[in-house]
């Protein structure tokens, strides 16, 4: 079996003469992967928080603010109904249980997912797995990411589909809660 290599792809920003930038374009969304102790499921996050954090990560750092971004919303949601692609994971009999959660923590999770959401737009998903053997092996946490992921590009084409064929323009929201 060959090794399998890991790819992170990026996508940037118009610049100079290039109204839309085919990278960007063709990179639409960025899926963070963390461990949680607490989590039974893998536990599709919805939202992330700029404010509350407290706690001093592994080089002993906590933002002075204990926020994200001074400027930016309480809350941002994800593009992405996680609540459907929760049900469309759990009906697909993949034997490892789906769950939406709308806390990521308040650490590095939360503060990753909140600047990649502030950044891409709500463009962004992170998925919190539990940790190995409580009760997933590696193989079926790789499924569930997997189908997870899939069923979050399906969503992402219909819509890109469906704002295609509309006259108006959408705009995205961000919820503040």
């Amino acid at each position: 079996m060959a090794n399998k290599k890991k790819v992170i792809a990026t996508g940037f920003e118009p610049f100079g003469k290039h109204a839309v930038n085919s990278s960007w374009v063709a990179v639409q969304l960025m899926v963070h992967v963390g461990v949680s102790g607490l989590a039974t499921t893998v536990a599709l996050e919805q939202c992330g928080h700029n404010k509350g954090y407290k706690r001093l990560d592994n080089c002993s750092f906590c933002p002075a603010s204990q926020c994200c971004m001074d400027s930016g919303p309480d809350c941002i949601r994800s593009v992405l109904d996680m609540d459907t692609v929760c049900e469309r994971v759990n009906d697909s009999g993949l034997g490892v249980t789906v769950s939406v959660s709308k806390d990521a923590g308040r650490y590095l999770c939360d503060y990753t997912y909140y600047t990649s959401l502030y950044l891409g737009q709500g463009h962004s998903a992170f998925i919190h797995v539990p940790p190995l053997g409580k009760p997933y092996s590696s193989q079926d946490l790789g499924r569930a990411l997997q189908a997870a992921i899939q069923e979050m590009l399906k969503l992402l084409e219909l819509d890109h589909k469906h704002n295609k064929h509309c006259n108006h323009k959408h705009e995205h929201q961000h919820q503040h809660y």
